[in-house]
């Protein structure tokens, strides 16, 4: 699934768009089960503070954590070696861990934008090898606000974050609309490393935009703060803990 090239362009900008790592039938069938997932949830709203100054008010996002803890269906995700083998690849290591999940669902005509921002404000590791693979169940064009990059941003190291607002860039230095848009089909997989600058426009369109977050990182890469943990942290989705 990851030749040589693909890596060397992972190292060399940051961010690795995967066609078609799941089949059409599958990525229908994981759009079901998330929308089934929130339907039984009380519904909550993680919009940042931040981007209702991109996207106006009025925008709104649906979103669960711990996707596994919700449906079987995404632990045998997490496992899948077409996704596993591929993260090990761009990290370098044989073994993969687990960080956390979530279920990211922008509604149709009103989902919200993330402003740009590094994951690795969030939650810092030590070695930098937390990686994010970021699955489309639907269709994913600039119109439903496709995740936008900063090709070769991951180089300059973490930076730092506004607190206020959600953990964001400044806005006037790093505007959304500057940004590459990476627009994805349904079963296509975007791999970031959490250096990457990223972020993601308004869903403008007619249907929803349902991906599935996966972060992932080498079990010897250590967080360099306690400030995020999830139900699974920790579980191996490939290989080995040699930690342990």
């Amino acid at each position: 699934m990851t030749d040589s090239a693909m890596v060397r362009f992972y190292q060399d900008n940051g961010y690795l768009l995967v066609k078609g790592l799941l089949g059409a039938a599958e990525a229908r069938a994981y759009r079901e089960e998330c929308h089934a997932v929130l339907g039984r949830l009380r519904p909550s709203d993680p919009t940042w503070g931040s981007a209702r100054e991109i996207g106006g008010a009025g925008t709104e996002l649906r979103h669960c954590h711990d996707a596994q803890f919700h449906s079987a269906a995404f632990a045998r995700l997490m496992v899948d070696p077409r996704f596993t083998d591929v993260a090990a690849a761009l990290m370098g290591s044989e073994n993969v861990q687990l960080h956390h999940t979530k279920i990211f669902v922008k509604p149709a005509e009103k989902g919200s934008p993330f402003p740009m921002h590094q994951d690795a404000a969030h939650f810092p590791h030590t070695r930098h090898t937390v990686g994010a693979a970021i699955f489309h169940f639907d269709a994913a064009p600039e119109e439903k606000g496709c995740v936008r990059v900063v090709p070769g941003s991951h180089r300059n190291g973490p930076l730092p974050h506004l607190e206020e607002g959600g953990w964001h860039l400044p806005l006037r230095e790093w505007p959304l609309e500057a940004a590459v848009p990476v627009e994805a089909e349904a079963g296509d997989v975007l791999f970031l490393s959490y250096l990457t600058v990223h972020g993601s426009g308004v869903n403008r369109a007619d249907e929803a935009r349902t991906t599935l977050l996966i972060q992932y990182r080498d079990p010897e890469d250590q967080p360099a703060d306690d400030v995020h943990r999830s139900r699974g942290q920790g579980m191996m989705l490939r290989g080995i803990d040699p930690t342990g």
